[in-house]
């Protein structure tokens, strides 16, 4: 099942490589120093191409691989600009504009079964995730050629195609990872304490949690956050992925109630969907996302 989750984590490279090289080719003629990236880049993925689901792949061979990607992101950082010296492009860990990609799941797509089905999983994460991936990255990069040519013309239909692909991308990232096999039970620790302080007990969070799910209003999410300025949880509604929601709030528990989440197992039958799928929550990756939102606390008001 591991080398199934290597060979998959292969293939995103891939797609995320070829990505960036029509981005690249975008750019020739322009300023930058990218040439070499390229050089790079297609050796990389002459090398991934050959590779098949019967190759044997070690752990070393991915951490390898992340590593040599990692470089690449950060060589691309500011390959446009000269002035930016080999340390800063080191240390920023920064996306290149159109270079956002899809980010393996931690664990096998059969994995949260009977819950969420295999071929959910898969759909809901190669073809959904995928394509707010590829809407995000080409939004940027015509948001970037706007800037570049001054024609602002079709700049509202292309924030808007941002904040709709962006808003997806973000939340299934934090979806897939705030799930896990053998999961579900309740929090502990802080988390848990802010919980009963918020909302009186963890049973009154589950139950206001569950409706606001079942609730949402054509598709979206439901989404516990942390109010920096607040200084509490709060439980949020998003209508498609970014509207009817809240800003300077740090999203820490979402939920998809989108019909491609459920809808090949559930039917039409939202709330069997939601009630088993608090079977599947990571609690240790929330109360880690709480651990560290928590310490953003903005003057009260």
């Amino acid at each position: 099942m591991t080398e199934t989750i290597y060979f998959n984590y292969v293939q995103e490279v891939i797609h995320w490589g070829k990505g960036i090289l029509e981005f690249i080719e975008d750019q020739r003629g322009e300023e930058n120093n990218y040439e070499e990236i390229r050089e790079k880049l297609k050796g990389l993925l002459s090398e991934l191409e050959i590779i098949d689901v019967s190759n044997h792949l070690s752990k070393e061979f991915i951490e390898s691989l992340q590593t040599e990607v990692d470089k690449l992101f950060l060589e691309l950082n500011g390959s446009t600009d000269p002035s930016i010296t080999n340390e800063e492009r080191q240390s920023s860990g920064r996306v290149e504009i159109g270079g956002h990609r899809l980010p393996p799941l931690p664990y096998e797509y059969n994995a949260l079964e009977p819950y969420i089905a295999e071929e959910i999983m898969k759909l809901h994460h190669q073809k959904h995730h995928q394509s707010y991936v590829d809407g995000l990255n080409k939004a940027e990069k015509m948001m970037a050629n706007a800037r570049k040519t001054g024609d602002f013309d079709l700049i509202k239909h292309w924030e808007r195609e941002a904040a709709f692909h962006g808003s997806g991308h973000y939340l299934h990232t934090i979806f897939w990872n705030i799930m896990k096999p053998d999961g579900g039970g309740q929090p502990s620790g802080s988390l848990l304490r802010q919980i009963n302080m918020d909302f009186g007990s963890f049973a009154n969070f589950k139950k206001h949690f569950t409706e606001a799910a079942n609730k949402v209003e054509g598709v979206g999410w439901a989404i516990l956050v942390w109010a920096p300025r607040a200084h509490r949880l709060e439980i949020l509604q998003s209508e498609r992925h970014q509207l009817m929601t809240q800003w300077d709030t740090i999203p820490l528990l979402v939920l998809d109630v989108w019909e491609h989440a459920y809808y090949l197992q559930y039917k039409n039958n939202r709330k069997e969907y939601v009630d088993n799928w608090w079977n599947v929550v990571n609690w240790n990756e929330v109360e880690k996302r709480f651990n560290a939102a928590s310490n953003l606390r903005w003057q009260p008001y």
